[in-house]
């Protein structure tokens, strides 16, 4: 079952890479606004989940500059059970006035992005 997981990962990578999107260009003077607002959002990931690889594509078609986090990795996973409340990706996490959401769900995700920052 590993290398079937592996070999589909692969084949999802490949894919994304040839079929990428295409980033939406804004004027400069919006596009650092929108920048430092994303300063306040990280997403935790798999590489080669296909619901992440969803995510970063919507992140890519609107030009958003979020910290991607390696949930893979043993101290981010920790902390994403820790403080999130489950181990599940993709997981956006989200600071706003002094105050940390986590959510789950890539349609929900997408949906949040496109709300705030179409």
């Amino acid at each position: 079952m590993f290398v079937i997981r592996w070999i589909l990962g692969r084949i999802i990578l490949l894919l994304n890479f040839i079929f990428s999107p295409k980033k939406l260009q804004r004027p400069v003077a919006e596009q650092n606004k929108i920048d430092e607002q994303t300063k306040q959002l990280s997403l935790y990931q798999y590489a080669a989940c296909p619901f992440c690889v969803k995510v970063r594509r919507a992140l890519v078609r609107q030009g958003l500059d979020i910290q991607l986090i390696d949930a893979k990795q043993d101290e981010n996973k920790q902390l994403l059970a820790s403080e999130g409340g489950k181990v599940q990706v993709p997981c956006l996490r989200i600071e706003q006035d002094n105050e940390v959401k986590w959510l789950y769900e890539s349609s929900e995700i997408i949906n949040y992005l496109d709300k705030r920052f179409a």
